[in-house]
């Protein structure tokens, strides 16, 4: 009967939820920009006397406090998340709710993610009598562009209280609405942004050998460097080494005395990453040695790997069999070398997950990918995204005494 009543009143909050959803796609902004974005949550927070505090810029923490019974054993703390920001993509004028933005569009979800989290936070508030807990709700900036959810974190939001399980979600358009995907494990790579400057000696191309070539030093660097993910790394254990540009050289008739490669490197684990991070430096080092120059790495650290806790991921997928039958679940083969900074909110916690949510009208599915101008949303996924995280949370409010 619970569900059922929480399933009636997602049906009721839909026309709420689906204007909340338009104004946001219609008004996309960038990362650490989500002005009109922010008024347009907290204008929501205030008018269901929900309390937040602003943090990280413009990240929100939103904190709900159930005023029911606690057990003997205390009550969790859990902690739900969204991303808030846009892309830098010009939306085709024909899409209904298009964006006011010219250049900025929600290619990516991040409207519905912001949507189902306010309608989750609108339920557990009404219901709050019901449990016993608290609920963090972040709605986080700039996933896009810095990373906005490691300035979160640093900025407090897993702290007092401290955060015990975290959830997130992901519109995917392959899938229809009411399916969702699941992964045991590692479900997305970590990311480095890798530079090498190699430094020769300059001369006149007539007379090569009295300099010392970075562009030949460069060029086995970036040969030997594939051996990284094919002789070093097990093929069970996925990696990309890329390298995407290449600056150096002045004109035809010169030998270079300077060449930079800027590459990314994705992997899946930690102990992978930082078997990568040495390799790279000792071929650097040795390769530019052998030609008589030298080859200074720099790695910029990106995201860490997205890895879901499995009794999470069971906890999620008996959930999500109970609401929508488990002939709409999909189990995720493979993990993506793609990135997701839901990461950093799994760092303080005892345990996460994070799963992935049709979004395209059956009908039409598989839709037009994400980060695509193409991209469109079927706005009933809000209800079944609403439905998944608020009896998600709620077995996560009773999770601890199950253990």
């Amino acid at each position: 009967m619970v569900y059922e009543n929480i399933k009636e009143e997602t049906e009721q909050l839909f026309s709420t939820l689906t204007a909340i959803r338009h104004a946001l796609h219609e008004n996309p902004e960038n990362g650490t920009r989500e002005y009109k974005t922010d008024t347009i949550i907290t204008d929501c927070l205030k008018q269901w006397d929900i309390p937040f505090r602003f943090i990280a810029d413009t990240g929100i923490l939103a904190q709900i406090e159930g005023t029911g019974k606690a057990p003997a054993s205390g009550s969790p703390v859990i902690g739900i998340r969204a991303d808030i920001d846009a892309l830098p993509i010009t939306e085709p004028k024909e899409h209904p709710c298009c964006s006011r933005n010219p250049g900025m569009m929600h290619a990516c979800g991040h409207d519905a993610h912001t949507a189902i989290l306010l309608g989750t936070a609108c339920l557990l508030q009404r219901h709050r009598s019901e449990w016993s807990g608290t609920v963090k709700c972040f709605f986080q900036p700039a996933e896009e562009t810095v990373g906005g959810a490691k300035r979160m974190v640093e900025a407090g939001c897993m702290n007092d209280p401290a955060v015990d399980y975290v959830t997130g979600l992901h519109v995917m358009p392959q899938f229809p609405t009411g399916d969702v995907e699941l992964k045991y494990g590692r479900l997305n790579a970590s990311s480095d942004e890798i530079i090498i400057n190699v430094t020769g000696v300059g001369c006149h191309g007539a007379y090569p050998e009295n300099g010392i070539d970075s562009i030949v030093i460069a060029s086995n660097l970036i040969l030997s460097l594939q051996t990284l993910v094919s002789r070093n790394i097990s093929p069970l254990n996925s990696a990309v080494l890329s390298f995407g540009k290449i600056q150096g050289g002045q004109a035809g008739n010169i030998i270079c005395d300077q060449v930079t490669l800027t590459g990314t490197l994705r992997t899946l684990d930690p102990k992978t990453r930082t078997k990568a991070h040495t390799m790279i430096q000792q071929q650097c080092t040795h390769i530019a040695a052998a030609y008589g120059g030298k080859a200074e790495l720099t790695i910029h650290s990106g995201y860490d790997a997205l890895i879901n806790s499995n009794e999470l991921v069971e906890l999620a997928a008996l959930n999500a069999a109970e609401l929508l039958g488990e002939e709409h679940i999909h189990w995720k083969e493979f993990p993506s070398l793609g990135v997701e900074d839901f990461s950093f909110f799994q760092h303080d916690a005892k345990a996460s997950v994070f799963y992935h949510l049709g979004c395209t009208a059956p009908a039409k599915a598989p839709g037009a990918p994400l980060h695509s101008p193409q991209f469109e949303l079927d706005d009933n996924c809000l209800k079944t995204g609403v439905l998944l995280q608020y009896h998600l949370t709620q077995k996560l409010l009773n999770y601890r005494q199950s253990l």
